[in-house]
């Protein structure tokens, strides 16, 4: 496993546009995604510890993000045959497991991550109406003691958003493991 940082990626810059697939084969356009008020991406997957610490909030965050108006899509980039836990049938069960009750999208061909830019999971972006960046970092400044954390970004980035306030342009990478390329 290895870990990195998301790298920095200039605000306002627009959403790629993409279609992926859930793991029943729904197809999901991006510029359907998003919700009255913006769209929140979370690139992640099923067998990073990183990810997995964090995947209960990420499911509190959507929810909270759609009260605000606000959708959420989760995107797993590593559908390589190395990482059969990020398999598409295993995500199913991941669904299942935490009651994700948004899109979660397999990227089989990994050009959306690579379009997003995306580096580790979990890849944290807040899109607002326009499909323009406003925030990309971490979720929390704790990602493995859920009950230490001080400073909850992604919710202050969201809730700032949401009521037309500027979203704070010093923000913290996210960090986790690497997205497992595959390489030809």
């Amino acid at each position: 496993m290895a870990l990195l940082e998301s790298i920095k990626i200039p605000l306002g810059t627009i959403m790629p546009v993409f279609e992926l697939k859930d793991p029943d084969g729904r197809a999901y356009q991006s510029r359907a995604l998003v919700g009255e008020r913006g769209l929140l991406v979370f690139f992640t997957c099923n067998h990073c510890p990183y990810a997995q610490a964090v995947w209960p909030r990420v499911v509190r965050l959507a929810a909270y993000a759609q009260g605000m108006r606000v959708s959420a899509v989760a995107i797993n980039p590593n559908i390589n045959p190395g990482f059969p836990d990020d398999a598409p049938e295993k995500m199913k069960d991941k669904i299942k497991e935490l009651g994700i009750d948004f899109p979660y999208l397999a990227d089989e061909t990994q050009d959306v991550a690579r379009a997003f830019r995306a580096q580790c999971t979990p890849d944290i972006y807040l899109f607002n109406k326009d499909r323009a960046l406003v925030y990309h970092g971490r979720i929390d400044d704790n990602w493995k003691d859920e009950d230490a954390v001080t400073r909850e970004e992604l919710k202050e980035a969201l809730n700032n958003m949401a009521v037309g306030l500027p979203v704070p342009a010093r923000q913290n990478p996210s960090m986790g493991c690497s997205i497992k390329w595959n390489v030809e």
